[in-house]
């Protein structure tokens, strides 16, 4: 048995709880919880206070720490990245450990004992990034792009640099699987910006970048930035929708086959050329991903020589606001109803908090384009009304509505993901056996729970 199911790895951590709430855990039926990661954890440990006018020191937690780590070490022997537990007194007075397992079927929980989203279709993805781009017909390139006039300015300012063979650029070309631009190409003719030519003269890559207009990326690290490279958990992705105004430069993607990443911009944001653009953008316009941002990318310069003249055109994304927006939230400060959220280009419905009586789903039965739905616990008039809502891929919904479809036969097949919202007292357990039986429903691999039980000993 592996040393993650042994009551000894947990024993340290599971004495620091109980003496954490010793009290309101001796009470029946009491529980504590908690999930522990390679990432990071969280587990309800009251942690000392600091003396006034001094931070808390690592040496003030080294118990959490060193308990923490045994699991980890478990964790790391049985190669599971995370792990969730419930513990509770047992009906002999010892401690009944629920070690629980989310397999392959089961997004993180994000630092939660409950489980995050049900991957009910294996590898599925949300639409968003399903979404390719639109042709854009009679798109040009930029009236500055001038290969020959790039070339020219990045040898002048970089002299001596070492440039790709055309057979390095070729090679790069057969791994994309697309041919490189003709401005593209030129700049690693100059440079192919490999660190190591520059034997650790910082100050020359320096002067790459200030000439670029950007930190280059070696020739063979470029890629493209498709919607694989901004992975996003479902609990999220099924709320984002992408949409492309007509007076767009850049397309409201996700990713794009035709976005080839070539640098950086010293932040985290990545630089590329794009032979994707929008209906009135240019043909190999330079764009940013921001990397806070799951969706889109700003327009920088008109061509990549303009960005090594420095001539700089920031565009920033911004939504048609003549269209109805496909993101509806209805709560308390935001739509004020479902009649009022719906129209034929709703994409996704996200109910709030809500203070009125609970919402009928009726003026949203037979919306083309609704794929998801989510809705806080006591919002809905009749959990029953989902049934009708034939195109959902996502549907997040409290353990006590799940509950109503489950028992009347009524979830949505046409689901990809699901998830269970939890708002306020709930044992983790239920809602791990709500999650298990919509996994069961797509014969998907279950939670698992292993129970272990042992003795803390004297406690104080």
């Amino acid at each position: 048995m592996s040393s993650l199911h042994e009551f000894t790895t947990w024993k340290p951590l599971l004495r620091l709880l109980w003496e954490s709430d010793a009290e309101r855990l001796a009470a029946p039926g009491a529980h504590v919880s908690g999930h522990i990661g390679f990432h990071g954890w969280s587990v309800p440990v009251r942690r000392p206070r600091p003396r006034p006018g001094r931070a808390v020191q690592a040496e003030d937690m080294r118990e959490e720490f060193d308990a923490v780590a045994r699991v980890r070490d478990a964790l790391a022997e049985a190669g599971v990245e995370d792990i969730s537990f419930v513990a509770e007194t047992s009906s002999a007075g010892g401690i009944a450990l629920h070690v629980v397992e989310r397999g392959a079927a089961v997004e993180s929980g994000i630092g939660s004992a409950f489980p995050g989203s049900l991957l009910l279709v294996e590898d599925a993805v949300a639409e968003p990034w399903r979404r390719l781009p639109d042709p854009a017909p009679g798109v040009k390139s930029a009236s500055s792009a001038d290969a020959e006039l790039l070339e020219r300015t990045l040898r002048a300012a970089l002299p001596g640099s070492i440039g790709a063979t055309d057979a390095e650029i070729a090679a790069t070309e057969a791994r994309l699987g697309v041919a490189l631009p003709e401005e593209l190409r030129a700049l690693y003719r100059v440079v192919r910006g490999r660190w190591a030519d520059w034997r650790g003269d910082v100050e020359g890559m320096d002067r790459v970048a200030a000439a670029v207009g950007c930190e280059l990326l070696p020739l063979d690290e470029i890629y493209l930035a498709e919607a694989a490279r901004r992975p996003r958990s479902w609990r999220f992705a099924a709320l984002e929708a992408v949409a492309t105004p007509p007076d767009a430069a850049v397309q409201g993607l996700v990713g794009s086959p035709g976005w080839i990443v070539f640098g950086d911009n010293g932040g985290g944001d990545r630089i590329a050329i794009d032979l994707t653009p929008g209906p009135r953008g240019h043909l190999g316009q330079i764009i940013m991903l921001d990397h806070e941002q799951n969706i889109g990318a700003d327009l920088i310069a008109g061509s990549l020589t303009d960005l090594v003249l420095k001539r700089r055109r920031e565009t920033r994304r911004d939504r048609d606001g003549r269209q109805p927006s496909p993101v509806a939230r209805v709560n308390i400060r935001g739509v004020s109803s479902v009649e009022a959220a719906a129209h034929p280009g709703l994409e996704v419905l996200s109910i709030g908090v809500w203070e009125g009586k609970p919402l009928s789903l009726a003026p949203a039965v037979g919306l083309p384009r609704l794929r998801t739905l989510t809705a806080y616990p006591g919002t809905l008039a009749d959990p029953l009304e989902i049934a009708e809502l034939t195109r959902l891929e996502f549907l997040e919904l409290a353990p006590q509505d799940w509950r109503v479809l489950l028992d009347a036969g009524a979830v949505p097949r046409s689901l990809l993901a699901a998830a269970v919202e939890v708002r306020g007292e709930h044992h983790p357990l239920s809602v791990v056996e709500v999650a298990n039986e919509l996994l069961g429903l797509w014969g998907r691999p279950p939670i698992t729970v292993t129970v272990v039980e042992g003795e803390l000993g004297h406690m104080p």
